[in-house]
């Protein structure tokens, strides 16, 4: 009996083409659940993201989304949906939010970095996101565009996340790894 192996790292594969060959490649990744395709400048990116880089979108997402909730801040949590400016950049975050309300792009996107090398700032101002946060090898960054350029940022500046604890956030994500239970305690009693 052959048994599926779980794959805990991810899978990535960066080529060079037109808008025209990545909607191709949209079209046929449009059968593969968990597919993260993105476009930029001619550099088309895919990438199956492993069972780490899933494990930490969930525990960020889930912690972000309770502090929301606590503080009755009105948002829309938008997931992995695609974020795009047709014929100039497209991309599908970890975890993406919008502070009061629907909109078309987000307020807020979370990419789990494990595998990066390339650069997705430029992407994201592309796209006009106000705020881009990575987690990267156990650190969460933040980063605000501020006209053409992200500044990082210790604090969040989006309305109600400017009240978040990062800190907190940054050793509750952390503590997950080991006991996501007990970060989750750990988070709703701090805030």
């Amino acid at each position: 009996m052959a048994q599926l192996l779980q794959q805990s790292t991810d899978q990535r594969i960066v080529i060079q083409g037109t808008w025209d060959h990545f909607t191709l490649i949209q079209q046929g990744f449009e059968a593969t659940p968990g597919a993260k395709l993105s476009y930029y400048q001619g550099t088309i990116e895919i990438l199956m993201p492993g069972e780490d880089h899933e494990f930490f979108a969930h525990v960020i997402g889930y912690l972000l989304t309770t502090f929301l909730l606590k503080k009755g801040i009105s948002f829309k949590p938008t997931g992995a949906k695609t974020q795009e400016m047709p014929g100039k950049a497209s991309a599908q975050a970890d975890q993406s939010y919008c502070i009061g309300g629907s909109k078309l792009i987000p307020d807020l996107s979370i990419e789990i970095v494990f595998s990066s090398g390339a650069n997705k700032l430029p992407r994201y101002r592309a796209l006009g996101v106000i705020e881009v946060w990575f987690w990267d090898d156990g650190v969460l960054t933040l980063h605000h565009l501020r006209g053409n350029e992200y500044e990082q940022i210790e604090r969040s500046e989006l309305p109600g996340l400017d009240q978040l604890d990062v800190n907190l956030l940054r050793r509750c994500i952390l503590m997950a790894e080991t006991d996501f239970a007990e970060a989750v305690q750990v988070f709703q009693r701090s805030i």
